[in-house]
């Protein structure tokens, strides 16, 4: 993938970024080309190799019809509940990492829900924040509309989420707790074995 001066791009876990400028540089005997891109959150700017860009995940930023999709995905009440701290932590860093804003929203699901129920660690907290401020930024700049308005957005999609998992939980618990339906032939055997107590009672 190659970008150009002026390209919106989006450098994992560093959010949106700016294509500056594009230059040759020579580092120990050899030349490589660059991608200046200054990180709007910071105003920073981060270097990266114009050879390495999939190795470091960098892409586009998202389309109007896939922050449609994005919005379905946070709110569609599929949650993972990892119960194992290291197990959970390592699976949301990998999903941090890969750039990708459906995995940051998985991230931001799973932790939001498990907030709900216990204190997150100092280093999950961070992350939740994070992803909350990458999906953010990515679709305020997307969308044109403010962050404090796309929060809202956010915030809105995930009680949908939720709502949707506890009804889903709720359909679960009922099926298991009601009774089987009897057979067929059911009545029928239970009014065979009730004639004998009749004709008893009756003599």
């Amino acid at each position: 993938m190659t970008f150009e001066v002026g390209d919106k791009v989006i450098y994992p876990n560093h959010g949106l970024g700016i294509v500056e400028r594009i230059e040759d540089k020579t580092i120990l005997g050899t030349t490589c080309g660059f991608y200046h891109l200054r990180i709007v959150a910071n105003e920073t700017t981060v270097l990266v190799p114009v050879s390495n860009v999939d190795g470091v995940g960098l892409r586009r930023a998202i389309s109007d019809e896939d922050v449609e999709r994005l919005f379905d995905l946070l709110g569609d009440g599929k949650i993972d509940s990892h119960q194992n701290w290291k197990g959970r932590f390592k699976d949301n860093s990998d999903k941090m990492r890969s750039g990708s804003i459906y995995e940051v929203a998985d991230v931001l699901k799973n932790l939001t829900f498990l907030a709900k129920s216990k204190s997150l660690s100092f280093r999950e907290k961070r992350m939740l924040d994070r992803a909350k401020f990458l999906i953010i930024s990515e679709v305020s700049e997307v969308m044109r509309e403010t962050a404090a308005a796309i929060e809202v957005r956010v915030d809105h999609a995930l009680e949908r989420c939720f709502s949707t998992k506890a009804r889903t939980a709720a359909r679960a618990v009922a099926k298991i707790a009601k009774p089987a339906p009897l057979p067929a032939s059911a009545p029928r055997a239970q009014a065979a074995a009730a004639a004998p107590r009749r004709a008893a009672r009756a003599s």
